[in-house]
């Protein structure tokens, strides 16, 4: 087993010490802990178990305390959201969806389907042709289609041995009777 490599003098733990007392990021606090612990040279299990972290994380928050002191234990993740279509533009698109039916905006000849319902692909390509935005994954459209309250049906599973003409008899047949 080799050496641990990082250890930390006094001077230094009291730094992670007061990084700790003085955050109010939960995140940072367990960083700040973790690193403290492995440089006081307690064992990796027991550090794993108090910091509820993995072994790669704590040797990777190790190596950049070494590298960046406390400021690289922080959170530099930038956070946000990476929306592609701007305010106005989501504000617009469920008044499109709701008012024309694809039909309508492309051709029936264009639309998947009967171009009566909009459609995932027809949602697409609107967003596509509309504000120039193209989500490469199918997910993210759905997700879209979803915020502008419209629900994504399957279609019906018919039996292939299935005729329309006896069908529509026995229907007629049961309209009769009422």
């Amino acid at each position: 087993m080799r050496n641990r490599q990082f250890k930390l003098n006094e001077a230094e733990v009291k730094a992670l010490q007061g990084a700790y007392h003085n955050s109010d990021d939960r995140l940072a606090r367990i960083r700040f802990q973790a690193g403290r612990l492995y440089g006081q040279g307690d064992k990796v299990e027991a550090i794993e178990r108090i910091c509820g972290c993995s072994r790669p994380s704590l040797l990777e928050w190790c190596r950049d305390d070494r590298r960046e002191g406390l400021a690289g234990l922080l959170d530099h993740r930038q956070g946000g959201n990476a929306a592609k279509l701007k305010p106005l533009q989501r504000e617009e698109r469920p008044a499109l969806l709701h008012r024309y039916p694809a039909a309508q905006l492309f051709g029936q000849a264009n639309c998947c389907g009967d171009g009566l319902f909009w459609t995932v692909p027809d949602w697409q390509r609107l967003v596509q042709e509309r504000f120039g935005v193209i989500y490469g994954s199918r997910t993210s459209s759905l997700s879209l289609f979803a915020k502008c309250g419209l629900s994504r049906q399957r279609p019906g599973h018919y039996d292939p041995s299935r005729d329309e003409h006896k069908v529509m008899a026995f229907e007629e047949g049961l309209e009769k009777n009422f």
